[in-house]
């Protein structure tokens, strides 16, 4: 992988993780922890939209939806384990 690939993925995950704290109100993570979140949601939201059928989306804009779909079904998921 490139220093641009990763720098790359890097983004889309902090905007992913950012955005899944916005939707799943009361999860902020700071940066670190937005691009973490963003990159397991990226990974969840492939296989999520798999499971679905639902065609891969394209281009950054498509990665950015995914793996924030991802880190929504994450942060939930989280939520869930915290409150057992």
């Amino acid at each position: 992988m490139t220093l641009s690939g990763l720098l790359i993925w890097l983004f889309i995950g902090a905007v992913a993780g950012w955005l899944a704290g916005l939707i799943v109100k009361g999860y902020g993570f700071g940066l670190l922890g937005n691009i973490v979140v963003g990159i397991v949601g990226a990974f969840v939201g492939g296989w999520l939209f798999g499971l679905l059928g639902i065609a891969a989306l394209h281009g950054i804009v498509g990665a950015i939806v995914g793996a924030t779909v991802g880190a929504v079904a994450v942060l939930l998921l989280l939520s869930l384990v915290r409150r057992a």
